[in-house]
């Protein structure tokens, strides 16, 4: 049964393409960003590093274009010339989780539990926990992310996406609707959306939502696919068991056991997996800086 919540949010698609949640057969879905070409310039970066805000903005950006160890080596020198911070550790766990480091990734987020980053450390504790299918431990910290940041439209996404793995389509409907009225033009948050209509069978309207996103043909038999997929690995476990996790985008991405990300199908405009962001596409964009 469509909710009226639905119909009102408002799918648009974004230049770049369709960014899936990734297949919870191999990673633990949520969707990676396309990655750009890595930013400044060897000349432009020594200049960025002049001063400590900028400095620790190149680190973000590194991490956002995927150039995780990177990151770390200039995590390193920050650290050695501005001293640390919450947000410097929670950088860093982020890019020892990204780069396959999960249990000193998860040892890190530990630390930051009871602060201001306490949001962004309980999602990352649940991108480790999806991506080594303890779901049950995946669900409680995504939802302590949910409950210390209840806008945040990363967080909402990646708990309505566990529970879709986990086989629990009803439960996934109110965040994934909350992130996709939150922000309507979020590519991410609307994917998921279309994945939860056709997951609940609501064939027509998540038809009707992709006409309107003008999504090209290759990302809705991508889209399409991914619901198969989890039909096809829900039918196969025990009732109200989770489905295993995925660590690609949309067609395929495994996360290893320390929480890292394999690549998963980037074509046809259709990107990673989305619960990451979160890993392994370091690798891959590291190898093209």
């Amino acid at each position: 049964m469509t909710s009226p919540t639905l119909s009102r949010v408002h799918l648009l698609i974004l230049s770049g393409g369709l960014l899936l949640l990734g297949g919870c057969a191999n990673r633990m879905g949520y969707v990676n960003h396309v990655q750009p070409d890595l930013a400044p310039a060897p000349s432009e970066r020594q200049a960025d590093k002049t001063s400590k805000p900028m400095f620790l903005d190149l680190i973000r950006q590194m991490q956002q274009q995927g150039a995780y160890y990177a990151s770390l080596a200039n995590i390193d020198a920050y650290r050695q010339k501005y001293g640390n911070s919450p947000e410097l550790s929670r950088l860093q766990a982020d890019a020892l989780r990204a780069t396959g480091q999960g249990d000193a990734a998860k040892d890190l987020y530990q630390t930051l539990l009871h602060g201001d980053q306490a949001g962004a450390a309980w999602h990352g504790l649940g991108l480790i926990a999806a991506s080594r299918k303890q779901n049950a431990e995946a669900e409680n910290a995504l939802a302590k992310a949910v409950q210390l940041e209840p806008v945040n439209v990363d967080y909402l996404g990646d708990l309505g996406y566990q529970r879709l793995c986990a086989g629990q389509i009803a439960n996934a409907h109110e965040p994934l609707a909350k992130a996709a009225e939150l922000s309507p033009g979020n590519v991410r948050a609307v994917s998921n959306l279309v994945l939860w209509m056709l997951l609940d069978n609501d064939f027509v309207q998540a038809d009707a939502a992709m006409q309107r996103a003008n999504l090209p043909g290759p990302a809705r038999e991508q889209v399409q696919r991914l619901a198969a997929q989890l039909r096809i690995t829900s039918s196969a476990a025990a009732p109200a068991v989770a489905v295993s996790q995925r660590s690609s985008p949309t067609a395929a991405s495994a996360t290893d056991a320390q929480g890292s990300q394999s690549p998963a199908l980037r074509g046809d405009g259709v990107p990673e997996s989305m619960l990451e962001r979160f890993g392994a596409t370091s690798h891959a964009s590291e190898a093209q800086p």
